[in-house]
């Protein structure tokens, strides 16, 4: 699971019961380790570890840029000084949790130690103010479980951002000719978003796999072993030992160019090159959570990052065409690709052999499990960038050949309108797990307009704030 480190800045005010506060400091922080939330505090800064003083703000930022935390959650424990917490998060720049405990009975004489919900609207609005994006968390009590849930999606959301922020994709030849749908702006994503490209010729794969066997025979080794024990082989030896010295050569390759996701070929050339389909290899590579997308497709490469990114690395996405409509149930459709999807999503042992429409060998056949799915996809033309965002579930259907699964949706009339008229493709990513509120919630960091298709904006919305 991937670890998130918030920043821990706890406020008050002034004119409510500074004790209050505190108590109200310490319950959460109580909270927080009880959670094993990894979180920096500010007891250093001062004798409260509390932000409501200006002067205290920047030994703050400091503090919190030097532990390099993934965001910033600003409790509010009586009220809040909201100009602070503002200057505090626009100096940081990272995901912002705005939440305080629920306030209690006022006392028989009509003192209220505590004005935690007005302090919230205050700050909301300062942060409008200053243009910081934020996630409110609703008004409630540290064990209501809408504030354990509240907080472990806001961690998702910054796993999210800070995935995002920190892209680079090994791309590992062109695209191929005939795929002008998978045609990217290199350019505008460096420029808009700081997502970088490693662009590899193909020879530079197949000298790094020459060098796989030559210089780290007990990795490809391991590799052949896994095959042998996860997949039901159906190639021969010759073809094997390549799919795994592929293997061994995308992830040093990876690693080289410090990237977190691969965009390759996979056709035609490739094939030319080394004699087999990349599929199972990518597959391999997939099950380590490095996604490896095909047809060179840089914006799925994105995707697969931040689905899996939203599922905190519990759940191994994979990546789909989105092909023909079930023969049978009316708003069924067919997810299906060569053989590139985990070994982990599928209901039974891979078979490793050949795809559909190629003479190579190397590509897996399994389908998928069944259950609840995220589907996505992040994608953009002229200039515009969106995230098509849903939910599916698995359905049985005809028996496939490559890795597959068919789906349900709400409506796939709409569905289809929605690819065809763009800026989609045929590619999306899907994942084991819902976290359409986790991604819907981070478009607003990332500045990508999130986009439903089927209309449920406001469930997402209404879960979001706690209902």
């Amino acid at each position: 699971m991937e670890k998130i480190k918030l920043g821990f800045a706890p406020t008050r005010r002034s004119i409510f019961s500074a004790p209050d506060a505190l108590k109200y400091r310490n319950l959460t922080a109580d909270r927080l380790r009880e959670l094993g939330v990894d979180f920096v505090d500010i007891t250093d800064v001062n004798d409260e570890g509390l932000l409501f003083d200006d002067t205290d703000m920047q030994k703050i930022a400091e503090k919190f840029k030097a532990e390099r935390i993934d965001g910033l959650f600003l409790p509010h424990c009586n009220f809040g000084t909201e100009y602070v917490c503002a200057r505090l998060a626009k100096e940081l720049n990272v995901p912002v949790l705005l939440w305080g405990p629920l306030d209690e009975r006022p006392e028989p004489n009509g003192v209220r130690l505590r004005d935690t919900q007005c302090g919230l609207f205050a700050t909301g609005k300062v942060l409008r103010r200053f243009q910081v994006p934020f996630t409110y968390m609703t008004n409630c009590r540290l064990n209501d479980p809408v504030f354990e849930r509240g907080l472990r999606d806001f961690m998702a959301v910054c796993n999210v951002v800070k995935t995002f922020r920190h892209t680079r994709i090994l791309q590992i030849s062109t695209r191929p000719f005939d795929f002008w749908t998978t045609m990217c702006n290199e350019g505008e994503l460096l420029e808009r978003f700081n997502i970088q490209l490693s662009p590899i010729p193909m020879p530079e794969l197949t000298q790094e796999m020459r060098l796989a066997r030559q210089q780290t025979p007990n990795e490809v080794e391991q590799v052949l072993g896994y095959i042998r024990e996860n997949m039901e082989v159906r190639i021969a030896e010759e073809a094997l030992e390549n799919v795994a010295a592929l293997k061994v050569a995308m992830k040093h390759l990876v690693k080289k160019y410090g990237c977190n996701a691969v965009a390759i070929q996979c056709w035609n050339a490739l094939q030319q090159e080394i004699g087999i389909m990349p599929c199972a290899a990518n597959a391999l590579m997939n099950d380590e959570g490095i996604p490896v997308v095909c047809e060179t497709d840089i914006h799925g490469a994105i995707t697969a990052l931040l689905v899996e990114a939203a599922g905190m690395g519990e759940t191994r996405s994979f990546f789909a065409d989105w092909t023909v409509r079930h023969p049978d149930i009316e708003n069924g459709e067919l997810l299906q690709h060569c053989g590139p999807w985990p070994v982990s999503v599928a209901q039974q042992k891979p078979v490793l052999g050949y795809p559909l429409a190629f003479k190579h060998p190397g590509s897996l056949t399994a389908e998928a499990k069944h259950g609840e799915l995220t589907l996505c996809r992040f994608d953009g033309d002229n200039g515009e960038y969106s995230m098509l965002l849903g939910n599916a579930k698995g359905v049985d259907g005809p028996n496939c050949m490559g890795t597959y699964l068919w789906i349900e949706v709400e409506n796939i009339k709409r569905l289809e309108e929605k690819i065809v008229c763009g800026p989609y493709i045929h590619h999306c990513v899907g994942i084991h797990k819902n976290v359409v509120p986790v991604l819907y919630e981070a478009c607003k960091y990332i500045h990508v307009k999130p986009d439903f298709y089927d209309p449920i904006e406001e469930q997402v919305r209404a879960y979001l704030r706690g209902e």
